[in-house]
């Protein structure tokens, strides 16, 4: 009999292939597809090759646990890597695991997103230029996600409605938010650079968009279209492996994330700021405006509410809203900096102590482009 179903006449696919192929006949999106193969190489590589079907929920509960206890991984990163594997076992093979419940479980405590004040939010701004100034602006004023906001296209924006519509967010959803009246001029003057960057490219027998699932074969000439274009396209052109045409793909995520990092720099936050905190920054405003919060739901394209209740913990009004009973205190005087480095450690002069040094970060794995191991998709001989 030939493994999982497989045609007797038909050499077994690679599993690189056979993976690539389930991932894409669920949609899923080409972010997941990468982690996805990734974990799934690093768990074969872990065994030294050995095929998966070679395996069990022994080895799978070592790698995991060991992925928890000496890399030191966050929870997170660890139940990707499950997940990872599992759909390995279930939909790609058909063998799904019996037991995978053994293995010790990364630590997960509650963390509190970056918030910044709107002055701190202005002055990262003010030091940014360009496309790049922009797209953090979009973000900022829509609570979209860098990806998100570099994904749109030219027909998603609705100057009239003030609103800005959402294609394939996060859980593979559309949503509509708001779009900021106060960039709708810089906006309009960036899409004019825009067109008639397409014009030339179309003089040139380019301009053609990527577009999503199999709308270029249902509609022949949309990637030409000025309403299918990238709001912020990339400087330069590349091929697509599959089709052989050569597309404008948009602007890369590390562009925006590099110029917010030095902006926060030179405005000396003490923060740590990503393209992420302006996301957090327009939720946490919107409720401190006094908005429901079912209404900063929908437009964060949040599933569950109990995930956007996260910001009512970090309203800039002090813990959960309390005054601290210190403020209320009379004729207490100001504690100078002196005094405040006077004060003794265990009845002995305050002694100097040197932070820990932080744990190294958790090394990345880059996807090889041939895939994850030479061995067949079927059954091992």
């Amino acid at each position: 009999m030939p493994p999982l179903g497989l045609h007797p006449d038909r050499p077994a696919p690679l599993l690189y292939d056979r993976m690539v192929e389930v991932l894409r006949g669920r949609n899923y999106s080409p972010r997941t597809q990468d982690a996805y193969i990734a974990w799934v190489r690093r768990f074969l590589h872990h065994f030294d090759g050995r095929h998966p079907l070679e395996l069990g929920e022994e080895e799978v509960n070592a790698f995991l646990s060991e992925l928890a206890v000496r890399r030191n991984v966050a929870p997170s990163t660890q139940n990707q890597a499950l997940a990872a594997i599992l759909f390995l076992y279930r939909k790609v093979l058909a063998q799904p695991l019996e037991r995978v419940d053994g293995l010790l479980r990364a630590s997960k405590g509650k963390r509190l997103p970056v918030v910044l004040t709107r002055d701190e939010v202005a002055a990262v701004l003010s030091r940014m230029r360009g496309v790049a100034r922009l797209v953090a602006m979009l973000q900022y004023g829509s609570g979209a996600r860098v990806t998100e906001a570099l994904s749109v296209r030219v027909k998603d924006l609705d100057f009239a409605r003030r609103e800005l519509v959402i294609r394939d967010g996060k859980g593979g959803n559309d949503r509509v938010t708001t779009l900021p009246a106060s960039i709708h001029d810089a906006l309009r003057e960036h899409l004019g650079r825009v067109r008639r960057q397409h014009e030339t490219d179309l003089a040139r027998g380019l301009g053609e968009a990527p577009l999503p699932n199999a709308l270029a074969r249902k509609y022949g000439g949309a990637a030409r279209e000025w309403a299918w274009q990238w709001v912020f396209p990339a400087r330069a052109h590349y091929t697509d492996r599959e089709t052989g045409r050569r597309h404008r793909h948009h602007l890369h995520e590390s562009v925006v994330q590099k110029a917010v990092r030095e902006a926060a720099l030179a405005a000396d936050l003490p923060k740590r700021v990503t393209t992420h905190a302006f996301r957090h920054s327009f939720a946490t405003h919107l409720l401190e405006d006094g908005y429901d919060i079912r209404t900063v739901q929908e437009l964060l394209g949040h599933r569950d509410v109990r995930t956007t209740m996260i910001y009512t913990h970090v309203l800039n009004r002090g813990g959960r809203g309390v005054l601290s009973p210190l403020d209320k205190l009379q004729n207490l005087g100001s504690v100078s900096q002196s005094e405040a480095h006077a004060v003794p450690v265990h009845g002995k002069p305050e002694a100097s102590y040197a932070a820990p040094e932080a744990p190294p970060p958790a090394a990345s794995y880059a996807v090889h482009p041939r895939g994850i191991t030479p061995r067949e998709y079927g059954r091992p001989k």
